[in-house]
Parts: C-alpha cells; sequence; structure tokens
C-alpha cells in the first residue's frame, strides 16, 4: 500500500513568499520559511528562515529562526540562531540574535544584542510552550 506524503510535511519545507508589487497590513504566521519581495507593515513571526529580498520592505516586528536581509527593515527583530545583512541591506532599529553578519556595503543604524540574551529568549519560549502542553516543571 502507498501511502501520501502530502500531509506529512516536515515544518521546514514549507515556503511562503509576498512578491513585489504586493503590500500587507497585519500579522503573519507562518511554521515554514518566508521570502518577502513586497511590503509589509507590522508583526511577522516565522518558525524558519526569513528572507527580505533587494525590493522588500518590512517596518513593524519580526520574530524567527534565521533571518537574512537584502532590503529595506525598520523595527525590531529577533532571530533566535543567526541573521545575515547583504550589501543591499538597510536596516533600521534594534535586532537581537545568536550570531550577526554583515557584509561591507550594508547599513545598520540602531541597537545589537548577541549571545546572551537569545539565550534567555529560547528559555522563555521552552517555558511557553510546556505551559500550553500541560506539562509542568
Amino acid at each position: 500500500m502507498i501511502k501520501s506524503s502530502k500531509n506529512n510535511q516536515v515544518p521546514s519545507a514549507i515556503s511562503n513568499r509576498i512578491l513585489q508589487g504586493t503590500k500587507i497590513e497585519g500579522d503573519i504566521y507562518s511554521d515554514g520559511d518566508f521570502r518577502l519581495d513586497g511590503e509589509i507593515v507590522g508583526k511577522v513571526d516565522i518558525k524558519g528562515k526569513f528572507v527580505i529580498g533587494e525590493k522588500g520592505k518590512l517596518k513593524g516586528e519580526v520574530f524567527c529562526a534565521q533571518a537574512t536581509i537584502s532590503g529595506n527593515f525598520s523595527g525590531s527583530l529577533i532571530a533566535t540562531e543567526s541573521l545575515t545583512l547583504t550589501e543591499s541591506a538597510v536596516v533600521h532599529g534594534e535586532i537581537k540574535t545568536e550570531k550577526l553578519s554583515i557584509e561591507p556595503g550594508a547599513e545598520f543604524t540602531g541597537n545589537c544584542q548577541m549571545g546572551g540574551v537569545i539565550r534567555e529568549i529560547k528559555d522563555k519560549q521552552s517555558a511557553k510552550s510546556e505551559n500550553k502542553s500541560g506539562k509542568t516543571a
């Protein structure tokens, strides 16, 4: 008997994209990866990798595991694993990440916290998910 694998997708294999010419105002949540080539004003909460393309613009808050910014970002960003700013990135605001890579030519104005602050955020998330699943310590 052959079983369909469509329902057994790994969340990281899920990919979403907002194309150039599209503007969204509001909150976006996704269990997979996400690429922005359009414009978002609001909150983005991604469990996977978040990419802002060269033409992409985001004003608001971002929470993700990994991020690569090649476009414009203004606001606060938490990347629990890593953040890369490519040569075309323009970033204004506050970033918190475990690892940071900035290519020559990227613009960054704001505050950056690395290392210990991310471990604290991960610990808080673990406690929240344990509470949601009914587990107690």
